[in-house]
């Protein structure tokens, strides 16, 4: 890793299959230990069942209400400062309840690779 500071563009954010808005903040083969993300999800907008094979994953909820389903808790309602933790490995989805976006930041470690994505079928959900 070099010292650099990596400058927020809005306009670098895309569509993700999950079904959820995403802008890379930092996700580099430089820094191979961690990947930042600034997810977005729209009101009413649940995201894709899925897992990511070798990566941890927190969520830290900026703004928004949401419900989080994480294979071994109960469904949670999360809001803003809620930190979620997701072991490699664990179904996961969120849903956005309220009327605003969902924000949030997706910290990986290691960094997230698409390759370690893996989405699961709504048969999956019922082992949550």
């Amino acid at each position: 890793m070099q010292v650099k500071i990596l400058r927020h563009d809005a306009s670098k954010e895309y569509f993700f299959q999950e079904g959820c808005y995403i802008n890379e903040l930092s996700n580099h083969e430089a820094d191979g230990d961690l990947s930042i993300a600034r997810a977005r999800v729209e009101p009413g907008v649940t995201t894709r069942l899925h897992r990511l094979n070798h990566s941890a994953e927190r969520y830290c909820i900026l703004s928004g209400t949401g419900r989080v389903e994480v294979e071994g808790l109960p469904k949670q309602i999360v809001t803003a400062g809620d930190v979620v933790l997701i072991p490699p490995g664990c179904y996961q989805r969120i849903s956005n309840t309220g009327d605003e976006d969902l924000i949030f930041l997706a910290l990986c470690t290691p960094r997230f690779q698409r390759r370690d994505y893996i989405e699961l079928d709504e048969k999956d959900a019922l082992s949550i």
